[in-house]
């Protein structure tokens, strides 16, 4: 993999950044359950933080709150995964929740990524997954790791050998093998 310098990009790219999540919560029109929670938005937080929920908003029975103490960290195995993230009509930005024991707490984030191939992962299992737009830093972050740390290589299909060219070993008995 050949590393791409990028011109005018002089900034050193941070190895981490802290976010937060922010859940809203409304009423619900299913039977089984009073209230649906879902997320709507990342953002980008200075330092590290305890992981905390806060109330940030309310309006009659809609609530919007703040889940501090998530990060997100990049990773060089991950960079393809990024770049069809990134290159996508739609990027997003993927949360993913342990699924709560009643429909009445919240599903908690612990974890935020942007690679599809990790969180499909978590989909495969009974974590609760949501996907919101990428905030524009976060964006640009993640583009500038692309870009410095991945080659899109073109996938080729492999020539088959035709087995019945080949010759087959003599086997009978006194042929010497070498």
């Amino acid at each position: 993999m050949e590393k791409m310098e990028l011109e005018d990009f002089d900034r050193e790219l941070p190895d981490r950044m802290n976010l937060a999540v922010i859940m809203e919560k409304q009423p619900s029109s299913h039977p089984w359950a009073d209230f649906r929670y879902d997320a709507i938005g990342v953002v980008i937080r200075d330092g590290d933080e305890e992981k905390t929920i806060t109330r940030i908003y309310q309006d009659g029975d809609v609530e919007h709150f703040l889940v501090t103490g998530l990060g997100l960290q990049l990773h060089l195995d991950e960079c393809e995964s990024y770049y069809h993230n990134l290159m996508s009509p739609e990027p997003g930005c993927f949360i993913v929740a342990d699924q709560p024991d009643s429909s009445e707490e919240m599903p908690e984030p612990y974890l935020v990524s942007l690679s599809f191939d990790e969180v499909h992962a978590y989909l495969e299992g009974d974590e609760q997954i949501y996907s919101v737009e990428i905030p524009a830093e976060l964006y640009q972050w993640a583009e500038a790791y692309v870009l410095t740390h991945y080659v899109a290589i073109k996938k080729t299909k492999r020539r088959l050998k035709n087995w019945r060219e080949t010759e087959k070993p003599d086997t009978s008995p006194g042929s010497e093998q070498t």
